[in-house]
């Protein structure tokens, strides 16, 4: 069996910018990635548009072309996957990683497909997999989405939108612009600062006029077949019809994948411990990179300033070996 470099553990743009930094090195590597390249973008809401401007979201000095000020969901997969077309990146794609262990100073590494040994890994896994659950009786009926792709399917329908969030923000002006009667169970006493600043008057203005109804300081307690329950700030119980609810609650890393493979979660955020001079975490020769190092603080990376984890990881890795080691 080859003994890879480095194995890369997610082929979104962070992984794809430590494959081509490792290509750069002349050290051998493989992706794998348990869906398309840049899943999670690919399962971004069809009409999504980033909050950073082109230039930030550019891997390898490649430039990436965008008519629009902000490019959108297409722009990127367009982007990204042009790169991993034109680079011809070693990717095996719709493999998942099922295990990661050490054995003495190898990692063996368990797929859907198969097994691989590495003297490195790097997870680049993000965090899109798993929705951020509202733990209430109903969630799992067929109406609940954690998804939101677009608003067609929700046209004339009585939605729920959970969240302040972009996603919640975004999910409630699409649907009610296609017809939609949209009502937004909101945590918190306002609309998240971080929505884009583009779009927070829109909503605010559509709340002010009642177009679209709030109930801010309020929060979900059960999903029926045909309404939903939630209580307000005085703790009042409201119940009303529903035919959709979209519950834009965020997601989180696989944090049992991380705890697997050896790596220390810390506080009530499950921060994994990594070195920000190295991204190698506890375990030695095992690096993360991207959204994941936030752990649920999912807001702390993106893109835009998580590129340079790519050559701090390459930089590790060949300040422990000579150059004829490897």
């Amino acid at each position: 069996m080859e003994i890879l470099d480095i194995l890369i553990i997610g082929a979104g743009p962070i992984g794809l910018n430590c494959a081509i930094e490792a290509e750069k090195n002349n050290l051998s590597y493989l992706i794998l990635e348990k869906g398309t390249i840049v899943n999670s973008l690919y399962h971004y809401p069809l009409y999504m548009r980033f909050f950073s401007t082109a230039e930030k979201l550019e891997i390898d000095g490649v430039p990436f072309i965008s008519t629009a000020p902000k490019p959108g969901r297409q722009d990127a997969l367009e982007y990204y996957q042009g790169i991993a077309r034109q680079k011809n990146l070693n990717i095996h794609l719709y493999e998942k990683v099922l295990h990661v262990s050490k054995n003495n100073d190898l990692f063996e590494i368990e797929t859907t497909k198969g097994n691989y040994k590495a003297k490195n890994v790097v997870i680049a896994t993000g965090f899109y997999d798993i929705p951020n659950p509202m733990n209430i009786s109903g969630e799992n009926l067929p109406k609940v989405m954690h998804y939101y792709t677009e608003p067609y399917p929700y046209a004339r329908q009585k939605i729920v939108v959970v969240g302040s969030s972009n996603s919640a923000v975004d999910a409630a002006l699409e649907t009610y612009r296609k017809g939609a009667e949209v009502t937004m169970i909101i945590r918190h006493s306002e609309i998240s600062k971080s929505v884009k600043y583009w779009v927070k008057p829109d909503i605010e203005n559509r709340i002010s006029e009642g177009s679209i109804t709030a109930h801010f300081n309020s929060e979900m307690v059960e999903v029926k077949e045909n309404s939903v329950v939630f209580k307000d700030e005085n703790n009042q119980i409201h119940e009303i019809e529903n035919d959709f609810v979209l519950a834009m609650t965020g997601y989180l890393p696989d944090f049992d994948f991380l705890r697997n493979s050896g790596i220390e979660l810390n506080g009530d955020c499950l921060n994994p411990f990594y070195n920000p001079e190295t991204m190698e975490t506890n375990v030695s020769n095992l690096y993360l990179a991207g959204v994941v190092c936030g752990g649920k603080d999912t807001h702390l990376w993106f893109i835009e300033n998580s590129r340079i984890h790519a050559g701090l990881i390459i930089n590790s890795i060949l300040s422990k070996y000579p150059a004829n080691h490897l």
